[in-house]
């Protein structure tokens, strides 16, 4: 008898755009076809068909017992630290009999920048091929937007990890909504730090009403403001890096592969700038701050062993 693998369920944010509801569908359905092995079903928390628990509903008609879900969203706000894991648990007691492992959000994952760092290309056309070129372009990453301090802390942590090595000027961040700053303020902050050339560039999966609130916001502000050059990227779409995340993200559910934060670790992925670490052994080091002034004869106090178990 061959084992089916455990089903991959998706579960999505739901959205009132009927464009973005469908690309998140289109999406799953991509991730099937390209993995005939796996029962792959997907559904949102709120506000657009089908529900998280029709896609379970599905998934057991067709004799799933076992899943792992994977929440198809850039940072572990309310929605994937609460509300998937209650409406998991929810259905686990709907339907006697089926377990799950629950995956970790998608960001802020290098595969996910490259992505954000062509759409900058793309949003710049032929001026950005260099990183000479890129010196005086800033950039405003937008989030969602969170009333969980922890969420929007991950957009400044992608916007940073976008920033390093790229040669970008800087890389802001602003809020499309309930976190400051909004995007106005976000871009008079990048004018306040002399931005000439500015990318707004949405730190959003798919297509809707907040990137488009963004984009607007954005040409407002541009109009108000006709000194300083204003362009809009385009959100990340369904792209193959984003199809092979949601894969290892299901991989390290099914593994209980919980990880420190190794995504942008750079012992492990080369960063753009230090290439060279990759693989480099960890050793045990000496802060100099920590030397000698309080040790009273002991010895040294080694605080500094960074030990990488990769």
């Amino acid at each position: 008898m061959v084992t089916t693998p455990p089903a991959l369920l998706i579960a999505g944010h739901g959205t009132r755009d009927d464009a973005g509801a469908e690309a998140f569908r289109a999406f799953v359905r991509e991730l099937g076809r390209r993995h005939p092995e796996l029962p792959v079903a997907g559904g949102f928390i709120e506000l657009s068909p089908p529900p998280l628990g029709e896609a379970v509903a599905e998934l057991v008609e067709r004799g799933v017992r076992r899943f792992a879900a994977v929440p198809l969203m850039l940072v572990s706000a309310g929605h994937a630290k609460g509300d998937i894991p209650a409406a998991l648990a929810r259905e686990k007691e709907r339907h006697p009999g089926i377990s799950y492992t629950y995956g970790r959000p998608l960001g802020p994952h290098p595969a996910l920048l490259s992505v954000l760092e062509r759409r900058l290309d793309e949003a710049l056309g032929s001026t950005a091929r260099i990183p000479e070129d890129r010196a005086d372009v800033t950039v405003l990453l937008v989030g969602r937007g969170s009333t969980d301090p922890d969420a929007n802390a991950e957009v400044f942590k992608a916007a940073r990890l976008l920033w390093e090595g790229r040669g970008y000027a800087a890389v802001e961040t602003a809020f499309v909504s309930l976190a400051a700053p909004d995007v106005p303020s976000g871009l008079d902050r990048c004018a306040k730090l002399g931005a000439r050339r500015i990318v707004v560039l949405p730190y959003f999966l798919f297509t809707g009403v907040l990137p488009d609130r963004v984009r607007q916001q954005a040409e407002e502000w541009a109009a108000a403001h006709p000194e300083t050059e204003v362009r809009s990227a385009d959100v990340i779409g369904p792209e193959p890096e984003l199809l092979d995340l949601v894969m290892e993200r299901y991989r390290e559910a099914l593994e209980g592969d919980l990880r420190m934060n190794c995504d942008s670790c750079v012992y492990r992925i080369a960063l753009p700038g230090f290439e060279d670490k990759v693989g480099a052994p960890q050793q045990p080091h000496f802060h100099p701050d920590d030397d000698g002034h309080h040790h009273h004869g002991h010895g040294h106090h080694h605080h500094g062993a960074h030990t990488h178990a990769h």
